[in-house]
């Protein structure tokens, strides 16, 4: 696979999200991703790893059991946009806790649907690769927030005390 012209490359980046998570079970689908996987060099012997049909991924749902991440590449650019967001919903809601997709530049998808969907970008490919790299994680989406509990709601401590 070819590098940007900042020296980033596409596959090097799975494989080390491959790496960091260390993942026991993966949902892919073609290409890239399935070609990171077989080249992962720390990939454990009893990883469970199940491909999603190149034809009608959402055929697969649902999944046997929830994976530890799902890696999407060439998959999003030949899907209708409403089948492609079937698929990362189901993926993020009942398929993956963490989740990385790789979409050309020129494909029907912007910016904006994966955020909306509670993406993250992680690397924007320029030129030769024009390319997005982008994330999800189950355990950095929704965040506490220190002002959002019941120590800091409007006089808690006159609940049952007064009428409002």
């Amino acid at each position: 696979m070819a590098t940007d012209a900042n020296g980033y490359n596409p596959e090097q980046d799975l494989t080390m999200i491959l790496a960091h998570y260390q993942p026991t079970s993966v949902v892919h689908s073609a290409g890239l991703a399935e070609q990171c996987l077989q080249e992962w060099p720390e990939r454990p012997a009893e990883a469970e790893c199940l491909r999603l049909p190149f034809e009608d991924p959402n055929s697969a749902f649902p999944l046997p059991r929830l994976f530890d991440l799902a890696l999407v590449t060439d998959t999003l650019e030949e899907l209708p946009q409403q089948q492609g967001q079937k698929l990362l919903g189901q993926l993020r809601n009942m398929g993956a806790t963490r989740i990385a997709v790789y979409v050309r530049d020129g494909s029907p998808w912007r910016f904006q649907d994966f955020i909306g969907m509670g993406f993250t970008r992680l690397y924007h490919y320029t030129d030769p690769v024009n390319a997005t790299l982008f994330a999800y994680d189950l355990d950095t989406y929704n965040y506490v927030r220190e002002w959002n509990n019941p120590e800091n709601w409007a006089n808690p401590e006159m609940w049952d005390k007064a009428r409002w």
